[in-house]
């Protein structure tokens, strides 16, 4: 809102409007106002919540210290969302395409977290929203954006379709123009893909409708029913990769920065015609406005770990940890960088993993011996060494040195082929 009021003052010639112009500038100002929301704000919310008593309800594990944290207020992803959308609203360009779907994405799982979250506390129902709700509604939102991403004129990518003499180039970037710059003459169009980055590849784009070639003359709208059903899959599989890693003060959320970080700088080079040149990436036209939503994301998981760092004054519950995931999973979507999520989010992989291997493994030797026997002493995976005697904050804090570690290896994927 704030953007068109500052670039109809621009024209104007009101001084410094022209600032808002700048996608950096609006993204400092994004993740400074996402920041004072959910440290200022925060805190009156808590207080709300904790004279509702919505409290956490916790089974009793074994687990040292997990008593302690019954009482504390749930549901504090409400604080997270409404970090992430107010800067949104307020900073980005909402004819966006990319932009709207990021906050249909946040409101929609925020909504079907915070159903969650209010049959656990107010219902006092252990198991909250059915299992196939949940999927169903995941599934939904993987639908829209995937439908939404084919039928919309405005999600493309810019491909070179030659490369000319040595001239002048003049091209439209995110932070202005450049005019006049000495360097290659490009031909370039703009065309519907459902290509994607993959990893540790020289010619690193792979087109999905390689995959359904034998469709012929159908293959391109065969492409996108693949795609589509991949970006289903993803969706669901982030955000209950996010929902299960949130059971460790201020894990989720530590983890999800780290992933946020790093999407908004592959955000940036892609939406920047430069850097996408010279990294020899994929330029995708106006998904440069992303590093706003983005900057907004990190402003809000790093504010919420104020009050969510050990010991938790306050939990994210559904309403926050479906939110992260399926932002997460819906923004490397978008700008084509959703192969990239096995490495960037590992470690919401390996704690899926840990909980499949370990119910399978369970049901498996149930059914062979007669016994269920176990691989890890409990899954999902922070618990298997809270009880080898881990202290819960060094576990975090270690799985947030690996999760660094693996961002580092996912930016440099954009060099290393």
């Amino acid at each position: 809102m704030l953007y068109y009021l500052f670039r109809y003052l621009n024209q104007l010639d009101f001084p410094g409007a022209g600032m808002f112009e700048y996608i950096s500038f609006r993204a400092a100002l994004a993740i400074m106002t996402s920041l004072f929301i959910a440290t200022v704000f925060g805190k009156m919310i808590i207080q709300l919540l904790q004279k509702q008593q919505i409290g956490e309800v916790v089974r009793d594990l074994g687990l040292e210290g997990q008593m302690e944290k019954k009482g504390t207020p749930t549901m504090g992803g409400i604080i997270i969302i409404l970090s992430i959308i107010v800067p949104v609203l307020l900073f980005a360009k909402l004819d966006n395409i990319y932009i709207l779907l990021m906050i249909i994405t946040t409101i929609w799982l925020g909504f079907i977290g915070f159903i969650d979250d209010y049959i656990k506390v107010f219902k006092k129902d252990k198991a909250g929203l059915s299992g196939k709700f949940k999927i169903a509604g995941q599934v939904g939102l993987g639908l829209i954006v995937g439908l939404t991403l084919y039928i919309n004129d405005d999600v493309v990518i810019r491909e070179k379709t030659a490369i000319d003499e040595i001239g002048t180039q003049t091209e439209m970037v995110d932070e202005g123009f450049l005019s006049g710059v000495p360097g290659t003459t490009r031909l370039t169009k703009d065309v519907k893909s459902t290509k994607t980055t993959i990893p540790f590849c020289k010619n690193n784009e792979f087109d999905y409708e390689s995959l359904v070639s034998f469709g012929g003359e159908h293959a391109p709208m065969l492409a996108w029913v693949v795609f589509i059903i991949i970006t289903i899959f993803i969706v669901t599989a982030v955000s209950n990769g996010a929902n299960i890693t949130d059971g460790l003060d201020g894990l989720a959320t530590g983890s999800s920065a780290i992933i946020g970080a790093t999407l908004g700088i592959l955000a940036y080079v892609s939406g920047h015609v430069v850097y996408a040149d010279y990294l020899n990436i994929m330029y995708i036209p106006n998904s440069g406005e992303l590093v706003i939503f983005i900057a907004a994301f990190i402003g809000a998981t790093i504010g919420f770990m104020w009050y969510n760092s050990y010991p938790a004054q306050v939990f994210m519950g559904d309403t926050g940890s479906l939110s992260l995931g399926g932002i997460i999973a819906v923004f490397a979507i978008i700008i084509h960088k959703e192969m990239l999520i096995p490495i960037l989010c590992g470690i919401f992989l390996v704690e899926n993993i840990s909980v499949m291997i370990q119910v399978s493994w369970f049901k498996y030797t149930r059914k062979k011996f007669g016994e269920g026997r176990r691989i890890f002493k409990m899954a999902p995976l922070h618990h298997h060494y809270q009880m080898k005697g881990y202290p819960e904050p060094k576990i975090v804090t270690r799985f947030w040195i690996i999760g660094i570690f693996l961002a580092i290896i996912t930016i440099v994927t954009l060099k290393i082929r």
